[in-house]
């Protein structure tokens, strides 16, 4: 058994086999972001705790920047990024979504 260290408020193996995981809802209703490490929720939130819109479907920008703040994290420090959405409109408009996703990410507007 290795030797653990302090890390994110939680403790997590001193090398490489630890893994962040940040998944986001949009483009539906009630858009989220969560932060996962290890298989431990460190952070969530809602994006209309932010913009108070009630049911907001927006990316969810800032809730996103809420669990990266709220786990000391930087998006480049993050091992997968999901993405969650109603599966049947996936098979049509899923790749637009993601590609729109990835895109707001990366801070590339069209």
């Amino acid at each position: 058994m290795p030797t653990r260290i302090r890390h994110v408020g939680r403790f997590c193996p001193p090398y490489s086999l630890t893994v962040r995981i940040l998944g986001i809802s949009a483009f539906y209703h009630d858009s989220a972001a969560a932060l996962v490490v290890d298989g431990r929720a460190i952070a969530a939130a809602q994006e209309e705790r932010f913009t108070r819109k009630k049911f907001d479907a927006a990316y969810p920008r800032h809730a996103i920047d809420y669990c990266l703040r709220a786990s000391g994290l930087k998006l480049t420090d993050i091992d997968h990024v999901v993405f969650y959405d109603k599966p049947f409109d996936l098979c049509l408009a899923g790749g637009v979504a993601l590609s729109r996703a990835a895109s707001t990410m990366a801070g590339v507007t069209s």
